[in-house]
């Protein structure tokens, strides 16, 4: 189970580098190719996230987690809390990757200083959303199932960190 579950990974991980890959390339083309390319990805990502990728996550901890019927219960109520609160950060960050990917043209240091201080912010509360609720999940199952699941999560949001910052060109000089 546990080799499974690390080739799962390994072959996320292995589509990611192939899309960063395919951003380095980006790089070079000109700003409004790189604009519309932030766009149809930023749209790709919203569908994804809404929809497909729920239930993806759902699939994942369920086949890595091997809940019992009583962990089964008490956990997922928990869960549905922390992703309505971890959906509602996901939010802001999209608006803030639109914002990026409308200015990226005319991007002002301003506006780049701006942006930077919004995205650290956002990484603040997603930690500080992750800190409360493995409080909750070790309430609700023990602490060691509490620290896999968070293992899990933890491996789930790099690999989407990883491939939306593949997708997003640099800010220019």
């Amino acid at each position: 189970m546990l080799r499974t579950n690390t080739l799962k990974i390994g072959a996320a991980l292995v589509v990611a580098l192939v899309a960063s890959a395919n951003s380095a390339r980006a790089q070079t083309a000109s700003a409004s190719e790189l604009a519309d390319r932030v766009d149809q990805n930023l749209r790709a990502y919203t569908d994804l996230l809404r929809s497909d990728l729920r239930a993806q996550k759902v699939a994942v901890i369920t086949e890595v987690m091997g809940f019992t019927d009583a962990e089964d219960k008490k956990f997922w109520p928990v869960y549905r809390e922390y992703e309505a609160e971890l959906a509602k950060i996901n939010d802001e960050r999209l608006t803030l990757i639109a914002d990026y990917s409308t200015k990226y043209d005319a991007l002002t240091d301003a506006d780049a200083d701006k942006m930077a201080v919004a995205a650290l912010g956002l990484e603040a509360k997603r930690h500080a959303l992750k800190v409360s609720y493995y409080d909750k999940f070790k309430a609700a199952v023990s602490p060691k199932t509490a620290a896999r699941f968070l293992q899990v999560e933890n491996q789930i949001l790099l690999i989407l960190d990883l491939q939306i910052a593949a997708s997003l060109p640099l800010a220019s000089r």
